[in-house]
């Protein structure tokens, strides 16, 4: 292998890692030394860093491992980005699986689950991304969700209690709920 493709192979094996990777991981996966690894790790990390041509990313090293990094450069536009994603508007069955979750929790993802009729994993996953949603505990091996205080500060309201009460639009939820108070919100 010639260095350029050396070079080429590392970056795009630190291109795809999720988590800092060994320069002795990376020397079995491209078939070359360790010692030309880390050398060739060194001069992609300062090429990277060039004031004269900044990058959006950088080669940092962390724990011993390499992984790319966006720029610190850059950070503000970045957090901007992900901001901005984390305020598009939820999916119908976001909303449905939230409505869930506010009004059942704690509960878990094979109770939503039932309640909705679909499987609900990514869309758990979604919503616990976006901060609407966090595991509040265990019951039986199963992970509970609860609503976080993010969800309460986007509705405007201070808490679970101020929720509509779904009773009058749903008359067999009061039948099923009425013992337990989750269908009186």
């Amino acid at each position: 292998m010639t260095d350029t493709q050396t070079r080429g192979a590392i970056e795009a094996v630190l291109m795809v890692v999720d988590e800092p990777v060994q320069p002795a991981e990376l020397a079995a996966a491209v078939g070359v030394p360790v010692d030309d690894v880390t050398a060739t790790l060194h001069a992609l990390r300062d090429e990277y860093a060039d004031p004269e041509a900044p990058r959006g990313f950088e080669l940092r090293e962390v724990g011993g491992g390499w992984r790319m990094y966006s720029s610190r450069l850059y950070a503000d536009v970045v957090g901007a980005f992900i901001v901005e994603g984390q305020s598009a508007r939820l999916s119908q069955a976001a909303l449905e699986t939230l409505a869930v979750v506010a009004y059942r929790q704690p509960v878990t993802r094979g109770q939503v689950s039932q309640v909705r009729g679909v499987n609900v994993d990514s869309v758990m996953k979604t919503l616990s991304a976006r901060g609407l949603v966090t595991e509040v505990g265990e019951q039986g091996g199963a992970v509970l969700y609860g609503t976080t205080t993010e969800l309460l500060d986007r509705l405007g309201i201070s808490s679970l209690d101020e929720l509509p009460p779904l009773a009058p639009y749903l008359p067999d939820l009061a039948d099923i709920d009425g013992a337990d108070g989750a269908g009186e919100r």
